[in-house]
């Protein structure tokens, strides 16, 4: 006779799920519209099945094991994924627009990756549409997004994140200005100034150790976006994170001077806000946003 075990418990998993990114059992229930009972013996019956314990209590607090980390780390994602594809598939009309807001405070990075990449999301999960805003206002509560990525703000309600980027800045010009040629380029042509981030080049200066006597100043601009196009095309030289150059460097328009790269400190981050009127696509968004954050990271070193 079949073991009855041996049947994957999933509406456990999906319990225990929501313990985890909760952070507790009674939170769980809440989120889940069960009782705490209910949820507790979801929880009792996929210890049972997976033969380990995947929760410590210590006082009022509830604590993932190691296991029971490692557990929701591998299924995380491929639940959020069934559950939504199981939502989009609903043979019967849904309330929900498959839908979400992406508010942004990174203005070039928007235009230079971002956007250019976003039909790719939309297809692969199932004409999904994204909006797109941008605010360098901090975040309020009351604000109708779904998912927030940033490098300077910070979000003070309930919200998973992930880590994008840990930024490098790296000195950039034409290629037929700077192919071939080492750092002793840098005072060969002069370099632009962005006003909209007065702390790249003094950072970058101080990372090379050299001081702005060491190079020609040239012209302001107030954005990145806008110097990029004079770079591709001019005698000059510019420094900037290398995420929104990756682009430019891949198509053979600009290059990297070698030995000019160099971190900044600043962390790209994305977050999910435990608000949004469609969770389960905004996570899968952030996390389809981690993967092409990696991909266009290697293809520029």
């Amino acid at each position: 006779m079949a073991d009855e075990q041996l049947d994957v418990p999933l509406n456990a998993i999906r319990a225990f799920v929501s313990i985890a990114r909760e952070r507790g059992v009674t939170r769980a229930a809440r989120s889940l519209g069960m009782t705490q009972s209910s949820v507790s013996r979801y929880l009792a019956n996929l210890e049972d099945y997976l033969g380990a314990k995947l929760i410590q209590r210590r006082g009022r607090d509830t604590e993932l094991t190691e296991f029971g980390r490692l557990f929701a780390t591998v299924v995380t994602e491929p639940l959020d994924t069934i559950c939504y594809t199981a939502q989009r598939m609903r043979r019967r009309p849904q309330r929900e627009v498959n839908r979400i807001v992406v508010r942004t405070s990174l203005t070039t990075l928007a235009y230079t990756l971002l956007v250019p990449n976003i039909q790719a999301f939309s297809k692969e999960y199932g004409g999904a549409i994204v909006d797109i805003v941008n605010s360098l206002s901090p975040p309020a509560a009351g604000d109708g997004f779904d998912v927030l990525i940033t490098r300077d703000l910070s979000v003070i309600e309930p919200a998973d994140q992930w880590e994008l980027y840990s930024e490098q800045l790296v000195c950039v010009g034409a290629s037929a200005l700077v192919a071939g040629k080492g750092p002793s380029t840098i005072n060969a042509a002069p370099m632009l100034t962005i006003t909209s981030r007065p702390d790249i080049l003094p950072t970058w200066l101080r990372a090379m150790n050299l001081t702005p006597a060491d190079i020609h100043s040239g012209a302001r601009y107030d954005h990145h976006y806008l110097a990029l196009p004079a770079i591709a095309n001019g005698n000059c030289l510019l420094v900037a994170p290398e995420i929104i150059v990756s682009h430019l460097i891949r198509d053979g328009l600009v290059t990297v001077i070698p030995g000019t790269r160099v971190p900044s400190g600043m962390v790209y981050r994305v977050y999910a806000v435990d608000r949004s009127g469609n969770p389960q696509l905004a996570r899968l968004f952030c996390r389809w946003l981690v993967r092409l954050f990696r991909q266009n990271s290697a293809g520029s070193a």
